[in-house]
């Protein structure tokens, strides 16, 4: 038995659950998200809990067991408390406005990169005196949300040289020391 697919999700208060066709619908105060679940696995809504279980031990089933209850869980987490994801932009004259949910960088670049985001996602972007300017993002997606980070990230991945780009906040860069230190 999957460790992480035998184990029930629980449904808190305010959240509704409905099965239909092998469609998963998750109502919440933060939003509405629905999955695709594979007709091998058997998904069973019961006085505040959600099971799933499989048919029989093929790996194929087994993966699906694991991923679809994560998948479920990662539902009912987003739209009761919802995901947030805060980026840090580490370099001189590097900064992040937002206008609606257009953002638009400046990230040492002859021109500034505008990004249209998903209207599922919220932003705030933060820009202190002698600080790192913030961009936080807010969604009941998980998935989604990550992928928007992701494509964020990918303007100015993090270098180990300086540490500059665009990295998570707590994230640890791994650094490198340069030609100076090789060199005897």
């Amino acid at each position: 038995m999957s460790r992480i697919g035998k184990l029930p999700i629980s449904i808190p208060a305010g959240v509704s659950v409905t099965l239909k066709d092998d469609v998963v619908t998750v109502k919440g105060p933060k939003g509405e998200l629905s999955q695709y679940v594979n007709p091998l696995i058997k998904v069973e809504v019961a006085d505040d809990q959600i099971l799933l279980t499989r048919n029989s031990d093929e790996r194929q089933e087994r993966a699906f067991h694991g991923l679809y209850r994560s998948l479920i869980n990662n539902m009912v987490v987003g739209v009761s408390e919802g995901y947030k994801k805060e980026l840090e932009l580490v370099g001189v004259g590097y900064r992040a406005t937002n206008n609606g949910n257009i953002i638009e960088f400046a990230l040492g670049y002859s021109h500034n990169i505008f990004l249209q985001l998903p209207s599922e996602v919220k932003v705030e972007t933060k820009s202190e005196r002698n600080k790192n300017p913030l961009i936080i993002l807010e969604s009941c997606d998980k998935q989604l949300l990550g992928q928007v980070c992701s494509k964020i990230r990918s303007f100015r991945k993090p270098e180990p040289y300086k540490g500059k780009g665009i990295k998570f906040v707590g994230e640890e860069i791994r650094r490198k020391s340069g030609k100076s230190a090789g060199a005897k």
